[in-house]
């Protein structure tokens, strides 16, 4: 009798554990939780290195340029944006003084030219005096004193010819200066190019320069048909970038546009600058000339440069990747971590070279706390 109960109550018991089981397996269980999962795929993945600080678009010619002396604006032909060819005129100063110079330099030059005819002339007429005196000194009919004074004065004509073509030459030289005196009082385009900015008026005053001081800059002048992003790297990712790597270039001014690109300069040393890391600036240019000029210089700009590429490779998305290379997959309304073999790598994708088949998928939904392995789970409704 005393069994019967015993075991009656242990029955009892049972079912309420049971009971208590199902219930926390149903009526009580965890709701699944949503995760986003992703089909392992094969693929491109690349080996990238990315700019550790923002780069630069910048061109390879640009000079902010002012005239060699003072004077008050006259003429500004070229406003902001307009485009110039080598040679044009940008800037010209008042040149009253020096148009004054040269005419008087010219005039000095004329006069100069002909006292060296004139003294030129009187050597010619002494020259052929002494031949005819010499003729008469041979036959005995002149004494030699006459000879004497003859060749003398001869001799003081052509030193005054000659002093005389000397001053004609200083006075070209005079001539010279004043015309480039003249020239300095404007300003022409070095190359072609567009004014970027004009930092002066018409009427305004641009003083000359003290010695060993720039004068501020009145124009802004770049060359936009040699455009180049400068990108600063880190330092550990130095020895792997070299000339002639591709890239990809993103720039704030056209967003979610990338342009093809490749590395044409490392330099050769290492930016140590307070308070910053230590970097190293490649310069890239992009492989569309037609788009570079298109970018403003000054605009911020991103550079991926492309270490090795491996195509036809399984892959899954970088963000689906927890610490130590592993992976939930979502199994039987389970989330199962995975430890994986991994490869090549990038921000966007990373090879799988073990612990994966092309069938499984992957959770990219990681940003929430319940999902963990082991939770129960379920696909996300798009």
């Amino acid at each position: 009798m005393k069994n019967r109960r015993l075991w009656s109550r242990l029955a009892i018991l049972a079912a309420i554990v049971a009971a208590i089981i199902l219930a926390r397996l149903t009526l009580f269980a965890p709701e699944a939780v949503p995760v986003r999962t992703v089909a392992v795929e094969r693929g491109l993945v690349e080996e990238t290195v990315t700019n550790s600080q923002a780069g630069t678009v910048k061109a390879r010619r640009r000079a902010k340029l002012a005239p060699e002396i003072g004077g008050k604006v006259l003429s500004l032909p070229h406003r902001r944006g307009a485009r110039v060819r080598t040679g044009d005129l940008l800037l010209r100063v008042d040149d009253a003084l020096q148009r004054a110079r040269l005419a008087l330099a010219e005039d000095e030059a004329k006069a100069s030219l002909a006292q060296r005819d004139e003294a030129c002339l009187s050597a010619e007429r002494a020259a052929r005096e002494r031949e005819r005196t010499e003729r008469l000194a041979g036959e005995g009919i002149v004494s030699t004193d006459v000879l004497d004074q003859v060749e003398s004065q001869s001799h003081a004509a052509e030193a005054s010819c000659r002093a005389a073509a000397a001053a004609a030459e200083r006075a070209a030289s005079a001539v010279a200066l004043a015309r480039a005196e003249l020239e300095q009082t404007v300003l022409r385009a070095p190359f072609d190019g567009i004014v970027a900015d004009v930092f002066i008026e018409e009427g305004e005053w641009t003083s000359p320069s003290p010695p060993a001081l720039p004068i501020p800059p009145v124009l802004d002048l770049i060359d936009m048909h040699d455009i180049y992003v400068s990108a600063p790297m880190d330092e550990v990712d130095s020895a792997r970038i070299a000339t002639g790597q591709p890239a990809r270039v993103t720039v704030d001014s056209h967003p979610g546009q990338e342009f093809a690109a490749h590395v044409v300069e490392v330099a050769p040393y290492v930016a140590d600058q307070l308070e910053q890391n230590r970097t190293v600036e490649i310069e890239l240019e992009l492989d569309d000339v037609a788009a570079a000029r298109t970018l403003l210089p000054g605009t911020s700009a991103d550079a991926e440069v492309i270490l090795s590429t491996r195509e036809d490779v399984l892959r899954i998305p970088t963000a689906a990747l927890l610490e130590g290379g592993k992976v939930l997959l979502l199994a039987d309304d389970r989330l199962v971590e995975r430890t994986l073999d991994l490869g090549l790598r990038n921000w966007d994708f990373t090879e799988v070279t073990g612990g994966l088949e092309r069938s499984d998928r992957v959770v990219v939904s990681l940003d929430r706390p319940e999902v963990v392995a082991g939770a129960r789970a379920r696909e996300e409704e798009e």
